[in-house]
């Protein structure tokens, strides 16, 4: 059974991944067609093709490489002109990409091609890819944070504390000098579900928390439904130094990483867990939180990958924020889905990681480098800037920008990313990240 789960989990990311690498194309696609672009091919994935089907102009399929996609377009560059690149590998590589562009322009239809779209469009057919993966993003931490909810402290009082320890103490069982903790002395019990604390009602635990730890010394009325019945209890928090947590119980830290320590209101209850439904606005705001993250992670992406390689090659731990493969995403899947664990909490950990994919593919392909769609947004915007300066100087419009000539360029980065991918596949493979424990 557990292997089943274990493929399952490998199958729920591959067709989420699939999924969302299609969504991505549509996002290209959809807006290339209402702009009068001639769209040879709409294929998932690469190498050997594994079915199509032309429809109209276009023809749609399937390769035998999950790892991505593309729209063949018409006319992504302008046409072969008579000035020579460059002699060497580098003309040849540019000749290549300009006798591969024309043969995607068709006879007759030399006016539906990219490059002569106006640069607001361009614009639009390239972003479109990207903001199809953060519009599913949102979707899916939306569904699982405001359908599933997020697991955070609930109202009801899972357990209570018989006695006041020191905060860091290795000490379980409570002395005859340790004093009982406020919520003992008040009568609050395990089961009890909080309803309100000094007249203010509470939804979650974390709202029952804040008003205690703001109120040290002060007596606060809190009413609870014990069995049905509405209890009126009387607490009085205490000050205590105590590491500081946020909604889910995990300890907040300073700008150092380290748990932040304070002197605060304490009673002495524990919450039970649960999924606790958010606000429609928690996807967005999930979705802005791990875009900042994933941003943050390609910024310092030479040090990580750096990490990583040397955490593989010595057996080192891996981090576990780092960037992963699509076998390393495939394997925390099976892992998470073979886990024993409610299926609902499964589900919701598989819903992240989905969401998460999606935030890198937005991400990533921002970056303003061909072949990456930002590298085409930053053709697009300079052939813009040009053309404005021209215009403001009254001179005559440039040419398109020729972007053949980047190719030499292109391929280096291409290159670094079939490096990168290599590496990340070992690493996924020989040293994988390990974040449940396992």
């Amino acid at each position: 059974m557990e292997i089943l789960l274990y493929v399952v989990g490998i199958l729920f990311m591959l067709v989420g991944l699939g999924v969302s690498i299609g969504l991505h194309e549509v996002g290209h696609l959809v807006p290339a067609k209402l702009f009068g672009v001639r769209v040879g091919q709409y294929m998932i994935g690469f190498g050997p093709k594994l079915w199509s089907k032309r429809i109209g102009e276009t023809e749609y399929g399937f390769k035998a490489l999950p790892l991505g996609g593309f729209i063949s377009m018409s006319g992504m560059y302008p046409a072969s002109s008579s000035d020579k690149p460059a002699g060497g590998m580098f003309r040849t590589l540019i000749q290549d990409a300009r006798s591969a562009n024309d043969e995607t322009i068709a006879a007759g239809a030399e006016d539906r091609v990219f490059y002569r779209l106006p640069v607001y469009k361009r614009v639009v057919v390239m972003l479109g890819g990207p903001v199809m993966n953060l519009l599913l993003a949102i979707v899916i931490f939306t569904v699982l944070a405001s359908g599933i909810g997020l697991q955070q402290g609930t109202t009801t009082i899972a357990s209570v504390s018989e006695c006041v320890l020191p905060a860091g103490t290795t000490q379980t069982e409570c002395a005859p000098e340790d004093p009982a903790t406020p919520a003992a002395e008040a009568g609050v019990q395990p089961g009890d579900v909080i309803v309100s604390i000094d007249g203010t009602d509470v939804a979650t635990f974390a709202e029952a928390t804040e008003i205690v730890q703001a109120s040290p010394g002060e007596t606060l009325g809190v009413v609870v439904d014990r069995d049905g019945e509405m209890v009126a209890l009387e607490v009085t928090p205490i000050e205590v130094e105590r590491t500081l947590t946020d909604a889910s119980g995990q300890p907040l830290l300073d700008e150092n990483g380290e748990p932040i320590v304070a002197e605060v209101g304490y009673v002495g209850m524990g919450s039970q867990m649960g999924f606790v439904q958010q606000p429609l606005t928690a996807g967005f705001a999930m979705t802005m939180d791990a875009a900042g993250r994933v941003t943050h992670m390609i910024a310092t992406l030479p040090v990580r990958l750096w990490d990583i390689a040397v955490s593989t090659f010595t057996g080192g731990e891996r981090d576990p924020n780092g960037p992963l493969s699509v076998v390393g995403v495939g394997r925390l899947a099976g892992e998470v889905a073979a886990t024993d664990a409610p299926a609902l909490n499964r589900f919701a950990v598989l819903l992240n990681l989905l969401g998460a994919l999606n935030i890198a593919l937005f991400v990533f392909n921002m970056i303003p480098l061909l072949p990456l769609d930002g590298g085409h947004i930053a053709v697009a915007l300079w052939d813009g800037i040009r053309r404005a300066w021209a215009r403001l100087f009254r001179r005559p419009l440039p040419a398109p920008v020729d972007a053949t000539r980047l190719v030499p360029l292109t391929v280096v980065v291409a290159v670094l990313l079939i490096a990168m991918g290599a590496l990340l596949l070992i690493a996924d493979v020989f040293n994988p990240v390990d974040l449940l424990g396992g």
